[in-house]
């Protein structure tokens, strides 16, 4: 069997009945696993009893493969081309484009607009809208965008209802109802906070259970908040090669949080010197990737606001 052919591609019969695709039957997989087919529903019903634990263990594992696959990297900025910061602080959404711009680019407009004698953020670097002057006029830009499914501002609305910001009103149950709109959108950050409304119990009865299923799904979409948690929470049950797994993709992906967690591991002697090395040129490597003289300008210049 080829590198590329699965056991899918080459199972004829039917697991139960024998039957085959030579007899012009429609096989179908397993949904769980994908080790063996069914020519109908009752032949899959008759062989659960024998195939149950099997699927259970294959589909764990399929699960595991996904979950542990190192996600793609965030998208480079639109105008000055460098990948982007995993920190909020270092990267912002435009309602009026829908665009993502990281921190030094909105700087250097920034400077610009100083120069002209202009108010400082006074329009979008990437379509060069003006910045609304209002609540109201905020509103109006989001709605636009969420009309246009743009799960990033759909997400963001959430968020306003669930602060009570922007001039909308507190509401948990309208903003997780916003949050699943934005995930089925693939939103990661939406995914995570489900899942952390989930954990925590705001706006939805605490279950652990959902939490760590939408704190999954945001991990695997790059959400590295989400892979940290999954890594606490891995540790609490004693789980510490999981715990390390997921903090591993997580330090490539720019999370300092994990980092420390991949730290403290190694110094309680439950992960190698190799381990906490190898962590070390990751975050090192993310943190080359994104840096640059406009972004490091730019913190120096608001303070505090770091982007790695």
């Amino acid at each position: 069997m080829s590198n590329n052919e699965t056991s899918e591609n080459i199972i004829t019969s039917c697991a139960n009945c024998g039957k085959g695709e030579e007899a012009s039957i429609d096989l179908k997989s397993c949904s769980g696993c994908k080790l063996v087919k069914y020519c109908c529903r009752n032949c899959q019903i008759a062989h659960r009893s024998q195939h149950k634990k099997e699927c259970k263990k294959r589909a764990k594992e399929l699960h595991d493969e996904k979950l542990f696959k190192q996600p793609p990297p965030r998208e480079d900025c639109p105008i000055c081309m460098i990948k982007m910061p995993t920190l909020s602080t270092g990267r912002t959404y435009m309602m009026c484009c829908g665009k993502v711009i990281c921190s030094g680019c909105i700087y250097t407009v920034q400077l610009r607009a100083y120069a002209a004698g202009r108010r400082e953020d006074d329009v979008c670097p990437f379509c060069r809208t003006s910045s609304p002057s209002s609540n109201e006029e905020s509103l109006n830009m989001f709605e636009k965008r969420t009309a246009m499914d743009d799960a990033r501002a759909i997400y963001n609305l959430g968020c306003f209802y669930m602060k009570g910001k922007e001039g909308l009103p507190q509401n948990d149950a309208k903003a997780i109802e916003l949050w699943h709109q934005a995930a089925e959108f693939g939103d990661a950050d939406a995914y995570y906070s489900i899942g952390m409304s989930y954990k925590d119990g705001r706006g939805v009865e605490m279950n652990e259970k959902k939490a760590i299923h939408y704190l999954e799904l945001a991990a695997m979409r790059g959400d590295v908040d989400a892979r940290n948690n999954l890594g606490c929470i891995e540790i609490k049950t004693g789980n510490i090669d999981r715990a390390l797994k997921h903090w591993m993709i997580a330090v490539k992906g720019g999370d300092s949080e994990s980092l420390k967690n991949i730290k403290s591991l190694y110094l309680d002697g439950h992960a190698t010197k190799d381990d906490y090395a190898i962590a070390l040129r990751s975050y090192q490597a993310y943190v080359d990737d994104i840096k640059s003289d406009q972004r490091d300008e730019a913190v120096a210049f608001r303070g505090e606001h770091k982007y790695y």
